[in-house]
């Protein structure tokens, strides 16, 4: 029974000074941390993708990873939207200043398609608030 006990214990501290999977995903976490703060929010959500992937078991990294996440995601759809808006407000000078009605037909069909793209970016930064807001 003595052995075993000793076997048990050699057991209990070799597992113990084991790194654990933070550990292990400090120097990504690092790396996120800083691609977020530079404005690359693209390769940011890449990096969190491969944190998902490399170390499931990450726990205290991939929640710190999800918020990092859903503001990466919230800047992105922030800059569509701008980008978004300054195209349609350029469509619709085009649609006033042209005397063509073909070519006012084709700026109508990209202005629709602003509109819509415009809308939906709303609607992901709408849920992104909603989902930030639940927690």
């Amino acid at each position: 029974m003595k052995k075993y006990f000793w076997l048990f214990a050699l057991t209990a501290i070799i597992c113990s000074c084991a790194e654990t999977q933070d550990e292990k995903a400090t120097p990504l976490m690092s790396d996120i941390e800083s691609l977020y703060g530079s404005g690359q929010y693209k390769q940011t959500l890449d990096s969190i993708m491969s944190l998902r992937k490399n170390y499931p078991e990450a726990i205290e990294s991939r929640k710190r990873a999800l918020k990092i996440w859903q503001n990466a995601s919230l800047k992105m759809a922030q800059q569509d939207i701008a980008r978004t808006d300054s195209a349609l407000q350029a469509t619709l000078k085009a649609i006033s200043s042209t005397g063509n009605i073909g070519k006012r037909n084709m700026l109508g069909v990209k202005r629709d398609s602003l509109k819509a793209r415009y809308e939906a970016m709303c609607g992901v930064v709408r849920m992104i608030h909603y989902r930030q807001s639940m927690k």
